[in-house]
């Protein structure tokens, strides 16, 4: 009789346990699109460079080229569908990590809105419609940075 309560118990609290997972899994699967909800909407729309950096930063366009921002790129892209793209910088106070293709269709391909302690160093794969500049602009402490790259495209990846 002893046995069958351990087990009785045993199965009790692993049912509870699995109800307060599957519980707390549904909540946040719920809250999910909040933490999504502060997208750069606007400047994903943007159809020009002048567009995305005033709906970014407020300002008319891209600061100059800064040492201080890497870039990694290739200079060749067979399949412009898939590009891969990184960027780090050891910059302090690094808020935001901006990607831009200057002859896509919609210039901003990617937006990275880092929390205060994070490593600026992201990686991604962007498509490109054709032969362009790939910019890498990078916010910290109220100040734009900037790093730029020709990569050419030999197979298009935005509708080409």
């Amino acid at each position: 009789m002893d046995t069958i309560n351990k087990s009785r118990r045993s199965l009790l609290k692993g049912s509870l346990l699995a109800t307060t997972l599957g519980i707390s899994g549904i909540v946040e699967l719920l809250t999910m699109g909040q933490a999504h909800a502060a997208w750069p909407k606007a400047a994903f729309d943007g159809e020009s460079m002048a567009d995305v950096m005033k709906e970014l930063f407020n300002e008319e366009s891209v600061p100059n080229v800064s040492d201080e921002v890497h870039l990694k790129a290739p200079d060749i892209a067979e399949n412009g569908s898939v590009v891969p793209i990184s960027v780090e910088t050891s910059i302090p106070g690094v808020t935001r990590i901006v990607i831009l293709v200057e002859e896509n269709p919609s210039p901003m391909t990617a937006s990275f809105d880092l929390s205060q302690n994070a490593a600026a160093n992201v990686s991604t794969r962007i498509k490109m419609g054709s032969t362009s500049n790939v910019i890498a602009m990078v916010e910290a402490e109220g100040k734009i940075y900037a790093a730029r790259k020709n990569v050419k495209v030999t197979i298009g990846g935005c509708g080409g």
